[in-house]
């Protein structure tokens, strides 16, 4: 008496094929409906676009926030040269570029009278550089206040020879 296996067909899948595959209620194979694909395009569509433009925000805020630092200071740089060298005082409207080292970056001196009562000696200096981000030009200013009667181009009081 030979013994046969009788073939036990597991419920919802179809039998015959090499792998099996789950029916669906419906009586098709499992998988994505065209709406829920239409779903999924229509999310990808909203969403990807979305990333890539707050991607270029970000990269454009962190390269404003270097070149910006940089140009700080370049300015601060331009104006403690000027103090030192009196350079200011022949200077007025002077302008000019960083450099080979800093291409892109430009300055500007102004000079404006500060004026907080009518024997006021003090002069406000204004270096600012300018540069350009995705092309858009910003500038970055520093001031400061100097006395014109004590500058170094009047006689020093400290002792040595003072320039007149």
């Amino acid at each position: 008496m030979r013994k046969t296996r009788s073939k036990i067909q597991e419920p919802g899948f179809e039998e015959g094929s090499s792998f099996k595959t789950q029916k669906s209620k419906t009586g098709g194979t499992g998988g994505f409906t065209f709406v829920e694909v239409l779903v999924a395009l229509l999310f990808l569509a909203v969403v990807v676009p979305t990333i890539v433009s707050a991607l270029s925000l970000s990269n454009r805020a962190g390269e404003l926030a270097e070149r910006g630092g940089t140009a700080g200071q370049l300015a601060e740089n331009k104006l403690n040269e000027m103090l030192v060298n009196d350079a200011w005082q022949s200077a007025q409207g002077a302008s000019g570029d960083c450099g080979t080292d800093w291409p892109g970056y430009r300055w500007q001196l102004t000079q404006t009278p500060w004026a907080t009562d009518s024997a006021s000696n003090m002069t406000e200096l204004k270096v600012e550089v300018f540069f350009k981000v995705q092309g858009t030009e910003r500038s970055v200013a520093v001031n400061t206040l100097v006395n014109t009667l004590t500058s170094s181009t009047t006689t020093s009081t400290t002792g040595g020879t003072g320039r007149q």
